[in-house]
């Protein structure tokens, strides 16, 4: 007979084989640190490893991936959600020079599906392996009545460690440093909105088919967001760059002149050169069919840059190669400068931080 609970919408079963088919996939995050396993009320992560820092400070993000889940939800396609929120989450952690330890993940639904929690969580599971972060706890919470039965929502949460002496920030920027562009692999998880406006616009649907895009229009607006955590910190820790970043920046909401505004030091200023770069396809057909420039959209999507790092001059080639070395796209946008000068058309610092002035240039190659 089926509980009262059940009747109200809140499937209790469902959520215990949820937890049962992602168990493997968290299961495959621990090392030795983690203490307990799946299925406590707190996840456990020995720190032990802290005792030789002389000052240890603790570096926390939480993010979601914004509208994006509509278009997982849309085309019935959940396994790489999972993977763009630990992208959104512990990306901002090794902004400042901190490695992840360990992420919590919550999920907010209708109705459990409990392949479908699986496929999400899976997703979480195999980006953390990829950044070192083992996934220690999580919650998947039943919502009838709020939530449809199909919707659902996501959210993380990291932790990660770096020694105080090691921080990266606004306060190692000097006057010449060069700021090194990062590829990115697509829209990654931010400006879904206005993607979703553009095509409901233009009367497309994400089951479409697009040749201008190169395949399913929801597919190609899937593109799992690249992760950066590993490739930086191997250049971090890399002997003969030693001291070479200065600062991190990841190009997340708010766009790409105000994000690097933010990791950079009053009184400073960069001029980016757009004919350094050329925006992939995704960028220039959705432009297009809003009726828009790129110009027009470089304060909602990263246009090709998913990270920006700020580094000494001397040092910008050889940062260069080591990250291409990683697979990942790298090329010089400019120099930073000190000094007064008119900062009309310049952004300067964003999201409470007063950083420094970014303007972007020129035309996109």
């Amino acid at each position: 007979m089926a509980s009262k609970y059940a009747e109200a919408g809140v499937d209790t079963a469902a959520g215990d084989l949820a937890v049962e088919l992602m168990k493997s996939a968290v299961s495959n995050t621990h090392g030795p640190e983690v203490l307990g396993g799946v299925g406590g009320f707190a996840g456990l992560f020995d720190v032990s490893f802290l005792k030789p820092f002389t000052r240890p400070l603790l570096a926390t993000s939480t993010d979601g991936v914004g509208t994006k889940v509509a278009i997982a939800q849309a085309i019935d396609k959940h396994d790489s959600i999972g993977f763009d929120l630990v992208g959104m989450v512990v990306d901002d952690i090794v902004v400042v020079g901190a490695k992840p330890m360990f992420m919590t993940d919550y999920i907010a639904c209708g109705k459990v599906y409990p392949t479908r929690i699986a496929d999400i969580v899976a997703g979480i599971a195999l980006a953390c392996a990829e950044t070192g972060t083992a996934l220690v706890g999580g919650e998947t919470a039943e919502h009838p009545g709020l939530l449809g039965p199909d919707d659902y929502d996501v959210a993380g949460a990291a932790v990660g460690a770096v020694e105080a002496d090691e921080l990266l920030g606004a306060h190692r920027v000097t006057d010449g440093d060069v700021v090194v562009a990062l590829g990115s692999s697509g829209l990654h998880s931010n400006g879904y909105s206005l993607v979703r406006h553009v095509l409901a616009e233009r009367g497309v649907g994400y089951t479409d088919f697009s040749e201008e895009l190169g395949g399913n229009v929801g597919e190609v607006l899937l593109e799992p967001t690249r992760l950066y955590t590993t490739p930086l910190l191997e250049l971090l820790a890399d002997p003969e760059l030693a001291g070479a970043v200065h600062s991190l920046s990841h190009v997340t909401g708010g766009g790409i002149a105000a994000n690097l505004a933010r990791v950079l030091p009053v009184g400073s200023w960069v001029e980016v050169d757009r004919a350094t770069w050329t925006p992939a396809p995704v960028f220039q057909v959705l432009s297009e069919w809003g009726g828009m420039s790129l110009e027009d959209t470089e304060g909602t999507w990263n246009l090709g840059i998913g990270m920006f790092a700020v580094v000494a001059a001397d040092a910008a080639a050889g940062v260069i190669a080591r990250i291409e070395a990683g697979g990942i796209p790298a090329w010089s946008v400019g120099q930073i400068s000190f000094g007064e000068r008119d900062f009309g058309g310049f952004e300067q610092g964003a999201k409470g931080v007063n950083g420094g002035a970014v303007r972007l240039f020129g035309t996109y190659a």
